[in-house]
């Protein structure tokens, strides 16, 4: 990346768009970003994003395109398909999907007929929207039969789950989350969906860049389609991907992504998610995706001694949720608070949350991106104890300016972009 032509040329052309760019790299550089799905992309995935692929469309797949031109797109898109393929041990990849949501779709489409019964986690207990939420495609489309946490210990109940699936034979399970801070027994799960008949659909978004680098059991053996975003843990252009294990579910994933549900894909993102697969591949991003684990646990070990109630007592991935309620705090609030201060999180729901989604009575808290500047288990502590300080006086100015202070200076020792703007 050019940055200093893209800095005079941008800046000069549209001082406007400019200023809010380099706030926002300022939030970023000076803050801590904890929001479990959000992360720091390399200047070469950002270079491929924003190249000269931005110019081309290529409807179509590669060798079969509606479009002339498109013989070096077509390389790059086979180089992403089979960086995929060798990165999480796959057959068949599909790199098309524009987001997670697509994704998802997708796998619906390839394996379901509208009005099909499907399994998935409540959305207020850790699923996603398109895992059955009735606002939104997936709940519209298919009978959702949700699927809760034990109300005790607030893990996936697989016993439970088999029970639910053995009585209503759905077609499909969902196994993965968007808030589940334990391992997932992708084997539990694939024994359940083959007891009663059911495809297993297999979200590995939050979890994909811990699967590539060996911090979390793979889902690729024992799911029918696995889907993934490229923007969490694994580092990568906001996009998404789709895994198979057999030829026959992939023709039915390449239909229903394309023509089924897009048209021309996004070919600089493609070639971005090729350059984060590559990545990904390297020995360092296995010392990346365990060191997230490592701090995550650090994180959840101090805000527990300083007597946060984790939902599920910690965590054994790269995020964690926050109970507040012992805290007299909503969600949002503690939210807008934490923001002030320049530590970025998400309110979130709890288990049974007694509090509406738009405020909620938890927060959701992350380690990728502060594992990417390089942090670890010190400043993880630090962290904690700065979260505490916040919560305690919520609405106490002072507190937040010493707390963002501090933010600052320690970000200063971990810079993300340091040559990106030079002002």
């Amino acid at each position: 990346m050019n940055q200093m032509v893209f800095r005079m040329t941008l800046s000069t052309s549209d001082p406007q768009i400019w200023e809010f760019y380099k706030k926002e790299w300022h939030r970023q550089e000076e803050g801590l970003e904890l929001i479990a799905s959000e992360n720091y992309a390399s200047l070469d995935v950002m270079a491929a994003a924003g190249g000269i692929f931005t110019n081309k469309y290529a409807e179509g797949y590669p060798g079969k395109r509606y479009y002339g031109g498109n013989e070096f797109i077509d390389e790059v898109e086979k180089l992403a398909i089979e960086r995929s393929k060798k990165l999480f041990g796959a057959n068949f990849s599909n790199v098309q999907p524009h987001a997670g949501s697509q994704a998802n779709m997708a796998a619906y489409f390839a394996l379901l007929a509208p009005g099909d019964t499907v399994m998935g986690l409540n959305l207020s207990q850790g699923g996603h929207l398109t895992h059955g939420s009735p606002v939104n495609f997936s709940g519209k489309m298919y009978k959702i039969v949700p699927y809760s946490l034990n109300p005790e210990t607030h893990l996936l109940d697989y016993d439970e789950i088999a029970e639910m699936a053995d009585k209503t034979k759905p077609k499909a399970i969902i196994a993965g989350f968007t808030c589940y801070p334990r391992e997932v027994d992708f084997a539990r799960f694939a024994k359940i969906s083959k007891s009663c008949g059911a495809k297993l659909i297999a979200d590995m978004s939050h979890i994909s860049g811990l699967v590539a680098g060996g911090a979390h059991q793979s889902p690729i053996p024992h799911a029918d389609v696995v889907t993934s975003t490229t923007h969490k843990t694994l580092r990568g252009p906001r996009g998404a991907f789709i895994l198979s294990p057999a030829e026959d579910t992939a023709k039915l994933v390449d239909k229903a992504v394309f023509p089924g549900l897009q048209g021309g894909p996004l070919e600089n993102m493609i070639m971005a998610k090729a350059v984060a697969f590559h990545e990904a591949a390297r020995p360092s991003f296995k010392a990346y995706a365990k060191q997230i684990v490592k701090n995550a646990k650090s994180l959840a070990s101090a805000l527990s001694d300083l007597d946060f109630t984790l939902v599920s007592g910690g965590t054994d991935t790269h995020l964690m949720l926050l109970d507040l309620r012992n805290r007299k705090l909503t969600g949002k609030e503690a939210q807008i608070s934490l923001d002030s201060a320049g530590i970025t999180t998400n309110k979130n729901t709890i288990p049974n949350d007694p509090q509406s989604p738009f405020i909620t009575s938890g927060l959701r808290i992350g380690t990728p991106a502060l594992t990417t500047r390089g942090m670890k288990e010190k400043e993880m502590n630090e962290v904690a104890h700065w979260i505490d300080e916040v919560l305690k006086n919520p609405n106490d100015e002072a507190v937040r300016g010493r707390v963002k202070a501090g933010i600052k200076k320690m970000t200063a020792e971990f810079p993300i972009y340091p040559n990106l703007i030079k002002e």
